[in-house]
């Protein structure tokens, strides 16, 4: 019996797949790595009986990024990054262990049947999988096919099986077009966002932004937003006037009539229009014309389409809407939400896909009309070749989906049986006025048959006054006609529905990754989301810009990303050579980025005018070891400290409240010691402005605070305040928060774990005496008699946190994943590194852990 391994993209993939094939009669049981779960069943594999072994990634199962060394902003010249620097492929989530995940279930499979998202993206996923597991599968053979590609749009019956029974072979082209996407966006973005990151950053003070990043795609899509910024500042109204006249056709009705002319912008002119027809007190028809006008149903639904339309008319950002549908789709709700495609194929079951919609009280007796009377064929849109448009594949209702996740079913339901009605008739009725030498109109409509206007109100033609029935030659009194002063007004801020459009008709960006590229602009503070969903470009997005089109253009520009676009495309469809496309872009974004290097003081020039100096922005919070003046703290983002008299900048840990430490010193470079908090009940340590810029021993890295520092007798660092290894990560130790009292806690100084104890307790202090049981730092706890909930009225104790019966009830575990298997009769797995016998001379820690850990910490908090 063969043994044949399925891969789908996400686990509820993958179990809803495997329910299909195995039709409900498979084995279930959780993988290797927690997070995907292999179904397993028995069945028939091209006409032999098999075992399946259905499981799953989470999405990408590596990345690229550079090597080590040429990760460091400081010791790397950016210009190095477009070719000298070396590449490799990491994993994308090390936690997750999906390499060896994949290894353990492929080895010994015989064959493996991919059933990855069918877009570029998942055929660049095919081959990562591939490259984890063929090593460990059983060798074909001789020319035995083993691999092989599953094509589906929809997790449905019909779709599954098909997939099944037509499997093809991934491909190689569309996989490489996304490795050059990727090293591209890598290698370019990575060295104009250094490079202009640390200049300005380096200068300015209220930037108030972490990364002054840069982006092939990101910057055109700013660009946009921009150019539109600059044509409303630099909008000049104009005055106009307009002629406009009402007719009495009946004692009690008027017709409003618009004038021919339309304006004119000349006052004199106007007055002398209005003067000829105040002259006339009859209006003549001169033409009545009556037309049968057809309003279009709308073309199947893509993804751009769906998201103007949920950003214009739901109210949810792109990436929003495309989480919704992505959930849905996995859900089985709605086909595959990344397509390009705006025309069903011929064999697709139309009827079968408006059955399902037939008991929905919102629209049922429209699909009830519809499949009785016979449905219309939906009108010819574009055929990219990627998937069907997106359709719902089956009903649901609010109750099940709610909130944002109906609204967008529902818009997608009713945009599909639109395109399957009619289109919406009416009658135009146009009149044909005279008063005098001056020529105007009135309009009607009136529907005659409202087709898909039914199921989307929306759409439909609005209620007008029925005109009067007259022939040509009648006559009807004037009732009024004055002049009507106006001017012209500007163009408002582009919507997210109008950059989509921008960003579609220009090329920038894929229907997957244009939602990614509009967040990362609001992300980075270059423009803000306005009500009614308008960008509104920052300070900080104006002068970027302004200065990219001062130095050159084409960085902003969306001309030259569009002819990449188009290359990537062609190394898709094999017609262009994917090492001579990366070179040949390399090279031309090289020379640029040389030229603006050189140029850089253009851009500086804006950025002077914009915003405030370092030496001039901030408050003084701590005094610099070096000059022993006081440095200035800056907080917007990123928020750092600068002195101004050494001109020195020194990064500071993010998403938090600094502030002075007791004015203490570390005793390594006499720089003032600060605090960092996160809140009241989370995180908090000291850290040395200096140290934590350059880290002052070989086993520190840089950004690490006194709960990380080893020097050996600091009364804050690690060696002196670490109690045992975190009850959660690999590699934290939980470290005394020695400013919490009287709420004491102890944090670990590499995950977000907090351990609260000892409430009210006088005084905490770290023992250098350890557990013998897991060789944990042991802890001396002083309470007020008052207060003092230790037994017999006891105020001091010294024992172990994780391990003295003492204590245990005096221990609370925050911000954590796991719980306290005590307290639910489970057992323990981690095992924890402790202090004591693993320590060095001088206290320092032995980053050894212990052989063994006794169950007692691993139940007391794992």
């Amino acid at each position: 019996m063969r043994t044949v391994l399925m891969v789908a993209e996400k686990p509820s993939l993958a179990q809803s797949i495997a329910k299909i094939l195995s039709r409900g009669n498979m084995s279930s049981r959780k993988g290797l790595n927690s997070a995907c779960s292999v179904h397993e069943y028995t069945g028939s594999f091209i006409g032999q009986s098999a075992h399946f072994k259905m499981t799953s990634v989470c999405g990408h199962v590596m990345t690229l990024d550079f090597i080590g060394k040429y990760n460091s902003w400081d010791k790397v010249d950016p210009a190095e990054l477009f070719s000298k620097a070396p590449t490799e492929k990491k994993e994308a989530n090390p936690k997750l262990t999906m390499v060896k995940f994949l290894q353990v279930e492929g080895r010994g499979c015989d064959c493996i049947v991919l059933w990855l998202d069918c877009d570029k993206e998942g055929e660049n996923i095919c081959f990562e999988v591939l490259d984890a597991v063929l090593p460990v599968m059983n060798k074909p053979r001789g020319t035995e096919r083993t691999i092989y590609r599953a094509k589906f749009s929809s997790i449905t019956d019909t779709d599954i099986c098909n997939a099944m029974n037509h499997l093809g072979e991934p491909n190689r082209n569309e996989a490489l077009s996304v490795d050059a996407r990727q090293e591209l966006d890598l290698r370019i973005g990575c060295a104009f966002t250094r490079f202009q990151t640390k200049y300005f950053q380096g200068k300015y003070g209220n930037l108030d932004s972490s990364l002054i990043s840069f982006g092939p795609c990101q910057t055109p899509t700013l660009g946009f937003c921009v150019e539109r910024h600059d044509k409303i500042q630099s909008f000049k109204p104009e005055t106009y006037w307009v002629l406009q006249a009402k007719v009495n056709p009946e004692k009690e009705s008027t017709l409003t009539l618009d004038w021919d002319r339309v304006r004119v912008f000349d006052r004199e002119v106007a007055q002398m229009f209005l003067n000829i027809t105040k002259m006339a007190k009859e209006a003549k028809v001169e033409s009545v014309s009556k037309k049968e006008k057809v309003k279009q149903r709308p073309l199947a639904l893509n993804t751009v389409e769906m998201l103007r339309v949920a950003s214009a008319a739901l109210g949810m950002g792109p990436q929003h809407a495309m989480q919704i549908a992505e959930r849905l789709y996995t859900q089985g709700y709605i086909s595959y939400p990344r397509t390009e495609t705006t025309h069903y194929p011929e064999n697709f079951d139309l009827k079968g896909c408006l059955r399902q919609q037939a008991n929905n009280p919102y629209w049922a007796e429209t699909v009830k009309v519809l499949l009785s009377e016979g449905i219309n064929r939906p009108r010819k849109g574009h055929d990219a070749g990627d998937h069907p448009p997106i359709t719902p594949m089956r009903a649901a209702t609010e109750a099940e989906l709610g909130g944002d996740g109906w609204r967008l079913y529902e818009y997608i339901t009713r945009h599909f049986i639109a395109t399957v009605s009619a289109d919406c008739k009416y009658l135009q009725t146009t009149i044909s006025f005279s008063i005098g030498p001056e020529r105007f109109t009135c309009v009607g409509k009136v529907v005659t048959s409202p087709g898909f206007t039914e199921i989307m109100p929306w759409h439909s033609i609005p209620l007008e006054e029925s005109l009067p029935h007259c022939e040509k030659g009648d006559l009807f009194p004037v009732g009024e006609i004055k002049l009507l002063e106006k001017q012209t007004s500007p163009p408002d801020y582009l919507t997210e529905a109008e950059l989509i459009t921008l960003m579609e008709k220009h090329g920038i960006g894929t229907d997957a990754s244009i939602p990614v590229h509009i967040n990362n602009i609001c992300q980075r503070n270059y423009v803000t989301v306005e009500s009614g969903r308008r960008l509104k470009p920052t300070n900080l997005g104006i002068v970027l810009v302004h200065g990219y089109y001062k130095i050159d253009a084409e960085l902003v520009l969306p001309t030259i990303r569009s002819a990449v676009e188009k290359q990537l495309n062609l190394i898709a469809l094999g017609k262009a050579n994917y090492h001579q496309v990366l070179e040949h872009t390399l090279d031309i974004f090289k020379r640029k980025f040389h030229y603006f290097v050189d140029s850089i003081a253009g851009m500086d020039e804006l950025m002077e005018v914009s915003f405030s100096p370092l030496a001039a922005t901030g408050k003084p919070l701590s005094r610099c070891g070096k000059c022993h003046r006081f440095m200035k703290y800056i907080q917007a983002k990123p928020s750092r400290l600068h002195c101004s008299h050494c001109d020195d900048t020194y990064s500071l840990p993010q998403n938090g409240t600094i502030k002075l430490y007791k004015e203490l010193r570390c005793p390594l470079d006499d720089f003032e010691l600060v605090l960092w908090s996160s809140g009241s009940r989370g995180k908090s340590y000291p850290l040395c402005p200096y140290c934590y810029n350059h880290p002052p021993f070989r086993d520190m890295k840089k950004g690490m605070g006194c709960n990380e520092c080893t020097h050996p007798t600091c009364q804050h660092s690690l060696s002196m305040l670490g109690i045992g290894q975190c009850v959660e990560c690999e590699n934290g130790v939980l470290v005394l928060d020695s400013t919490s009292g009287p709420k004491w806690k102890m944090a670990c100084n590499k995950c977000n774990v907090v351990v609260h104890f000892f409430e009210n307790a006088h005084k905490v202090r770290v023992s250098p005496e350890t557990c013998d049981l897991c060789e944990a730092a042991l802890v001396d706890v002083d309470f007020n008699k008052a207060k003092s909930p230790l037994p017999g009225d006891e105020t001091q104790h010294s024992g172990c946190v994780f391990c003295d019966p003492v204590f245990q009830d005096l221990v609370e575990l925050k911000h954590a994943a796991m719980r306290h298997p005590m307290h639910r009769g489970g057992q323990g797995k981690r095992q924890g590194r402790g202090r004591g016998k693993g320590r060095r001379p001088g206290g320092r820690l032995n980053p050894k852990k212990p052989k063994d850990k006794m169950a007692a910490l691993a139940a007391y908090f794992v």
